[in-house]
């Protein structure tokens, strides 16, 4: 996430090449445009070009239509650009925690939220000070540089917790993580306790009625995903915390205290920002995350936390989907006729995509498939858009 003032390329996110309720649902989907592949068994698959941008969140206009975006997020909170957009319900409001945020007051992280119930229609409202202007987040105690951002957030008990990386160094882009709580919306925090500095640095969070699930990263962008969770009474006790270490003959999931023997849900060591939501509509967890081998955002599917977790499918490939001279900008270098999406400076810069987080407040469908809304950074131009892409279960065979 790159800083005013600072190179581009200094902090480029995409260096090493380099988002609930079952509601009536607004697609088809149709068995012609799916199939599958022997030894899939019942997961949750990709359906073929679907997935498309729905809008552009952020930002004063959209790159691609030339179109004030509905939040006009310049104008009126003084957010010229941002990346990432992670999402959580707080207050009957659904809140995003957006990174290294450019325009005044300066450089830090955002959160805004909607009350909106409708994926095309997302209306920001700031964290904002007597002036309008957008308020930076800040946790005593720890730095908000680059790479420092708000991880995930969830609401427990009237209470905002957010997980936030921090201590950015040459040797390792990020850290380690901190949970911090809020009691009054997100105008002030304080630290609860250091949650990771291994496994659990950048992290998604799904609650249900009796636990908080944390996915987790470790090394940004070379890791595995990794499991723990929390009783949501104890969510303040860092030693209550049990972290998923395999299952047993029975496929039981086993549970450890200490991190070390946490156990990556799967195998592929390429993770950094991601999600997890459990979808009512087909009764499966849904993980997303930017993918390095093979590129693109990444689907993966399982019935219950630990899984077993399905095979990896690009729902996302910015050549493949057209994003390319759309919406995310190609480089100049090696085009006849450029692209107009780049952000000033940066011709030369290819986007990239980044930061899928799913949106599990407009999940639609019903027991054969659904349909996903996500928000996806681009990095050229740094700014964040919502997506949409449908997934359907096997036919059920008569």
């Amino acid at each position: 996430m790159p800083k005013i003032g600072r190179s581009f390329s200094g902090a480029c996110r995409v260096g090493f090449f380099r988002p609930i309720a079952a509601l009536a649902c607004g697609c088809v989907f149709s068995s012609s445009i799916w199939s599958q592949e022997p030894g899939m068994g019942n997961r949750l698959a990709y359906v073929a070009e679907s997935t498309k941008k729905v809008c552009q969140l952020t930002g004063e206009e959209d790159r691609q239509t030339n179109q004030p975006t509905l939040s006009r997020t310049m104008s009126r909170a003084g957010v010229l650009a941002t990346d990432l957009g992670s999402s959580f319900e707080h207050d009957g409001k659904l809140f995003f925690l957006f990174g290294d945020t450019w325009g005044k007051p300066g450089d830090r992280d955002a959160m805004a939220w909607t009350e909106s119930r409708d994926p095309e229609k997302i209306d920001l409202k700031f964290l904002a000070g007597s002036d309008g202007k957008w308020l930076p987040l800040t946790v005593p105690g720890i730095r908000h540089g680059a790479f420092e951002v708000p991880s995930y957030g969830v609401s427990i008990k009237g209470k905002m917790y957010v997980v936030f990386t921090t201590d950015h160094s040459k040797s390792k882009t990020m850290g380690r993580s901190v949970l911090a709580v809020s009691r009054d919306g997100g105008k002030t925090f304080r630290q609860v306790y250091g949650l990771s500095a291994a496994k659990f640095i950048n992290v998604a969070l799904w609650k249900s009625e009796r636990w908080l699930y944390v996915f987790g990263s470790g090394d940004y962008r070379g890791s595995s995903v990794c499991l723990a969770r929390v009783e949501l009474a104890r969510v303040e006790n860092r030693e209550a915390i049990r972290y998923f270490c395999g299952t047993s003959a029975e496929g039981e999931p086993q549970w450890s205290k200490q991190e070390r023997d946490a156990e990556p849900l799967f195998r592929h060591d390429v993770v950094g920002e991601l999600s997890a939501a459990f979808c009512p509509p087909v009764e499966r967890y849904v993980m997303l995350y930017n993918s390095s081998r093979p590129r693109g955002i990444v689907l993966r599917s399982a019935e219950r936390p630990w899984g077993p977790w399905s095979e990896p499918e690009i729902i996302f490939n910015p050549w493949r989907d057209k994003a390319y001279g759309q919406f995310m900008h190609a480089s100049n270098l090696f085009r006849k006729n450029p692209d107009t999406l780049s952000d000033p400076n940066r011709a030369l810069e290819n986007g990239g995509e980044y930061g899928p987080y799913i949106m599990a407040r407009y999940t639609t469908g019903d027991a054969a498939g659904c349909r996903i809304y996500y928000t996806m950074s681009t990095w050229n131009p740094y700014q964040v858009v919502v997506m949409q892409s449908d997934l359907r279960l096997p036919p059920v065979e008569e």
